[in-house]
């Protein structure tokens, strides 16, 4: 285990085989057309021409030349608002809530703790792969496993540790101070832990609150995103596209961004376009899937994941992304089958089949 955190961000990039790589937070996965756009921009002077989307709903730069103008640019777009806090920003929340569906609107609770996170200098010790997850009821959200969490339930508010319930029941004006007190907490004491699970007693960090449900419910997790048409409650549209494992083309991005309507990149590595008239998102629609955005939700892009694989990762023994895209447009898959290039499994979902690379071919990973 390493004792140092070489999770990147964008200010402290990573150095892999394809240059350097910068991870941008995105809470709760939302970003603005112009910062969208500001990003495309970024990836085609300073990258590889692509944006990668995350498992945890953001956003990455590979093939970075001069990672200062990088976090300049994010800096400029709106991107970067605290050096000091940027790779502990990790807030994944249910990505259509207060749009469709769900049992409340959960965006208040993101910028509330985005900027709570960010006025408070302790937590600037967290593990930059330290997840808070706040799901509003649907169970999209819960399924994956954040360090803390919370799950809207009928009556409450229900606390997730490492997606576990607590049995602890939160008021919805305590949610977010909750979130940052087990925070707290587990920055103080985690030794060389990095996520919550590897604590011996993880329960230990919600000895202050007193229990008044039965504990240990989990979620399945979800691995399709949504996609395609999508009703929003107010008659609006959201258009939810797959993208194929995860890389979306600058020359993509820009096309999205000129829609100039909110986006949120989801855990599944799709993005939804939303709030959209019927007029728009039928015109987007048409001029997004031929351009290799998916919508159809039949589609085995929506099976079918990769990790970055050679040559931008040293350890990967074969080009996995190749080897991905080879399946999804020949053979297709049943059920969902991640591609890996090494034992570590990056990128790995919570459940379906994990096929690692060898020097004979592809095997299931040991999991």
């Amino acid at each position: 285990m390493r004792d140092d955190d070489a999770c990147p961000g964008a200010l402290q990039v990573h150095q892999a085989a394809d240059g350097a790589l910068a991870r941008l937070r995105l809470p709760g996965g939302m970003i603005t057309a112009a910062q969208l756009e500001a990003l495309a921009h970024t990836a085609t002077e300073f990258g590889n021409g692509t944006l990668e989307l995350t498992v945890r709903g953001n956003l990455q730069l590979r093939g970075v030349r001069d990672a200062s103008a990088v976090a300049e640019a994010a800096a400029v777009a709106g991107l970067l608002p605290s050096p000091t806090h940027e790779r502990v920003r990790n807030i994944a929340a249910s990505p259509l809530s207060g749009r469709v569906g769900g049992l409340a609107d959960v965006r208040p609770w993101v910028t509330e703790l985005d900027a709570a996170i960010q006025a408070d200098p302790d937590l600037t010790r967290l593990p930059g792969r330290f997840l808070f997850g706040i799901d509003d009821g649907r169970g999209d959200i819960s399924g994956l496993g954040a360090d803390v969490g919370a799950h809207v339930l009928p009556d409450g508010v229900a606390l997730l540790l490492a997606g576990r319930d607590t049995g602890v029941r939160l008021p919805p004006d305590g949610v977010v101070a909750a979130l940052i007190a087990v925070a707290r907490r587990f920055a103080e004491v985690r030794g060389k832990a990095w996520r919550i699970a590897e604590l011996a007693d993880p329960s230990a960090l919600v000895s202050d609150f007193a229990a008044t449900a039965p504990a240990g419910t989990t979620f399945p997790p979800v691995l399709r995103p949504p996609v395609g048409w999508i009703a929003q409650d107010d008659g609006r549209v959201t258009l939810g596209a797959a993208i194929p494992l995860g890389v979306l083309a600058a020359r993509q991005a820009e096309f999205v961004a000129a829609i100039d309507a909110p986006v949120v990149i989801t855990p599944w590595r799709a993005l939804l376009v939303c709030d959209l008239p019927d007029g728009v998102a039928d015109t987007s629609l048409r001029v997004l899937a031929p351009m290799g955005l998916v919508f159809d939700d039949n589609s085995p892009w929506l099976d079918i994941s990769a990790c970055v694989g050679s040559p931008g990762c040293e350890k990967s023994q074969a080009d996995v992304r190749a080897e991905a895209t080879r399946v999804a447009l020949e053979e297709g898959v049943d059920g969902h089958v991640h591609y890996v290039g090494c034992e570590r499994a990056c990128g790995s979902p919570p459940t379906g089949q994990v096929l690692v690379a060898t020097a004979e071919g592809f095997r299931p990973a040991s999991r």
